[in-house]
């Protein structure tokens, strides 16, 4: 701690060693080189050893990203929810871990009003059920939720090695599998929040993975695995299972010229089939739970009620069919303005196209751009055509919807990660003259992916809140938790040491901009803390009879800072805590 502080001061004259902000960083990087080509020599006999062994590798690369995140909970503890997605997914987790899909509409469901979750004719997310279906895991045996979270990482690292064994030799798999963990493992949004991103990117590894395995002796293995793949993309984002299955049936086609693969191809096909039935049987019958039909889903609904979310791009923007609460109104409002009222033109696709070239770089550290060129320019073969045919696929379909994420393509990233290590193995084995052959690029591209991962890592893991928040904006598509921005973790700890229940009213500002505060358990009624809308003295006076035996406070999340005070009695008056 002593040598942190005699060296926190990025100004030259500030330290004794008369360093500025860029020979500390340049130092870094040069100790994290040294480190890593030392560890390189160290450790690559076992790594070539390592690599042949697949049941081993998984379980190394499933391990590593949880352990390396739950190594900065000293500074970045459990992610806090913070956002209506987040809310959304945790009610969709809680419904499920009480073993149902929905639940009842509750009598005062115009205090609990919110972004993206359903009051009417159930109390219910708008969301598909695999996302929730992993995080009810993690609330189910490790009472918390992030716990999913984290086994859903470590499983599509451990994904990623089995699918890239099936498209190039074991040790650039490894390699592939350790890349998985430095973009999507402890630094990404996909592990510090509660959205998803690593349940569908599972999805794309087991589908990525059979496909070059049913060639030759088809297993019945990998027939199953690529149902499972397909159905558990079809329970977390259906629109996107379009877009999986349509390269899967592009591989087939490409697949069906070659002699010999039709039988295995054809064999495939029911197995497939049934695997992906109880998916959709689950989809069905979340349908009818929370919408009372078979054929509307709860996102469906939820955009005819609420307006939200936005339609696609050709089509028109989405009416409310009921009155919006103000926060409602502003996200509906902030929705139409991005998805335009104009009609979709081949220019307007193109702007938006080339706008998100900048999110791609989320699954390719920018080493690894050298390896994705070379790939692109070395494609001769059915196989690789069809690998940069898919990308396309799901780039161009996911263009048709006004807002991106890149979970939204996240059965992907295993493609992006094949296509750039992919490229570097065939500069390992094709570049003259000699000198350049061999372990080179091998080791280039582990000493520039694995210095920039440490040196963001370290600076979480060393630094604290001070150092993250002033070097955050620096960072590349990282996010992690850390402090307590909007003030949600100290008003929670204020909550958490109260004694009995509580009902918390929220009242927003005037100028409250998305950040959502009312979130709920699936059982409103038998939760410690409930939180509501403050609707007035008159409405809310109905709501504190309903909850006699509950202490009432005031969340004020739009002063600075956001403020906590107990509820006046009977009106909205409130008396500030000595």
């Amino acid at each position: 701690m002593y040598f942190f502080h005699l060296f926190r001061s990025f100004l030259p004259l500030r330290n004794p060693i008369g360093f500025g902000a860029s020979d500390f960083i340049a130092f870094a990087v040069a100790a994290l080189l040294v480190l890593v080509v030392l560890s390189w020599a160290a450790i690559q006999p076992y790594a070539e050893r390592l690599a042949r062994r697949t049941a081993w590798c998984m379980l190394v690369l499933g391990v590593l990203p949880i352990a390396l995140r739950l190594g900065l909970l000293i500074h970045s503890p459990v992610p806090t929810p913070s956002g209506s997605d987040d809310f959304s997914y945790l009610l969709l987790a809680d419904t499920l871990a009480h073993f149902r899909l929905a639940n009842p509409m509750h009598p005062m469901h115009r205090f609990f009003e919110t972004i993206f979750i359903l009051q009417q004719p159930t109390y219910s997310s708008m969301y598909p059920l695999g996302q929730g279906l992993a995080l009810a895991l993690g609330q189910i045996v490790f009472r918390t939720p992030w716990a999913g979270v984290l086994l859903a990482t470590g499983a599509f690292c451990a994904l990623c090695y089995w699918m890239l064994r099936g498209w190039i030799s074991p040790r650039w798999a490894l390699l592939g599998g350790m890349l998985a963990v430095f973009e999507f493992g402890p630094l990404s949004y996909w592990v510090n929040s509660y959205w998803g991103g690593a349940v569908s990117a599972c999805a794309g590894c087991l589908v990525f993975g059979s496909l070059p395995r049913l060639r030759g002796r088809g297993r019945l293995r990998h027939r199953v695995t690529l149902g499972i793949g397909i159905a558990i993309q079809l329970l977390t984002r259906p629109y996107e299972a379009t877009l999986l299955v349509l390269s899967v049936i592009l591989f087939f086609v490409f697949a069906w010229r070659v002699p010999g693969e039709r039988r295995n191809l054809f064999r495939a096909v029911p197995i497939v089939v049934l695997a992906v039935l109880p998916a959709a049987v689950l989809t069905l019958l979340q349908n009818k739970a929370v919408t009372g039909s078979w054929t509307t889903l709860p996102y469906v609904l939820n955009r005819y009620e609420y307006g939200v979310p936005t339609t696609f791009t050709f089509q028109p923007n989405p009416v409310p069919h009921r009155d919006l609460t103000p926060d409602q109104d502003l996200d509906y409002r902030a929705e139409i303005a991005i998805h335009g009222n104009g009609p979709e033109t081949l220019s307007r696709f193109a702007e938006r196209l080339a706008y998100r070239v900048r999110f791609y770089r989320f699954f390719l550290l920018t080493p690894l751009y050298a390896g994705l060129a070379v790939f692109i320019a070395t494609t001769r073969t059915l196989r690789r055509l069809w690998v940069l045919a898919t990308l396309l696929i799901f780039v161009l379909g996911s263009n048709f919807f006004p807002y991106f994420y890149p979970h939204y393509i996240a059965a992907t990233a295993c493609l992006f990660l094949l296509t750039s290590v992919a490229g570097l193995e065939w500069l390992n084995r094709h570049t003259r003259p000699a000198w350049l052959q061999g372990r080179y690029f091998l080791q280039i591209a582990i000493l520039l992916c694995t210095a920039h991962f440490l040196f963001w890592y370290s600076v979480h893991l060393l630094g604290g809140d001070d150092v993250a928040s002033a070097t955050g904006q620096y960072e590349t598509w990282d996010f992690i938790n850390y402090g307590d921005p909007e003030g949600r973790v100290a008003i929670g700890d204020q909550l958490a040491r109260a004694p009995g229940k509580q009902l918390v009213f929220v009242r927003y500002g005037q100028r409250h901009m998305f950040h959502n505060w009312i979130h709920n358990a699936a059982d409103i009624d038998g939760s410690r803390i409930v939180w509501a809308r403050d609707l007035g003295a008159e409405e809310d006076e109905q709501l504190l009879r309903y909850y006699p035996d509950r202490k009432a406070w005031l969340v004020e999340p739009d002063a600075m800072p956001p403020r906590i005070t107990p509820f006046g009695s009977g009106n909205s008056r409130f008396e500030e805590v000595p």
